[in-house]
């Protein structure tokens, strides 16, 4: 599936090719600390299938929930969460969802990270994945 986006003053602007069952919502701290909010709204897209088409990404690297160091990329105008990814340029990006023209068409497939969530957060659909680094579910 094909979409697009952009930041919130509109510096920023994507495209990418996307598997809707890569649709999630991750519960974790560092998404609930930058979004502001109880979860972050995502997609795993592989890098060559993400395409910049403006602007400029600004970056922050830190050692994620899980251990493993993460950079997380974003307008440097309006500072919207773009994507994250490894630090060292490999693997997929955990594509920020919030500004892609296409959202109401995506229903989360999974959810991860909910031993963080908060209690009273319900979200409908996607299957709540156990274990991430190395803590249960709730």
């Amino acid at each position: 599936m094909q979409i697009n986006g952009a930041c919130l003053c509109g510096d920023i602007t994507w495209q990418a090719r996307i598997d809707p069952n890569l649709v999630g919502v991750c519960h974790c701290t560092d998404c609930q600390t930058v979004g502001g909010t109880a979860f972050q709204f995502t997609t795993r897209v592989a890098r060559e299938d993400f395409d910049l088409t403006s602007g400029e990404l600004t970056a922050y690297a830190k050692v994620a929930e899980s251990g493993n160091p993460r950079a997380m990329s974003f307008c440097g105008r309006c500072a919207t969460m773009i994507h994250t990814g490894n630090t060292d340029d490999t693997g997929l990006l955990s594509l920020r969802l919030g500004g892609c023209e296409q959202k109401h068409d995506l229903t989360p497939q999974f959810q991860i990270w909910c031993q963080s969530s908060m209690d009273w957060v319900e979200v409908e659909g996607g299957v709540k994945l156990p274990d991430q680094g190395g803590i249960s579910a709730r």
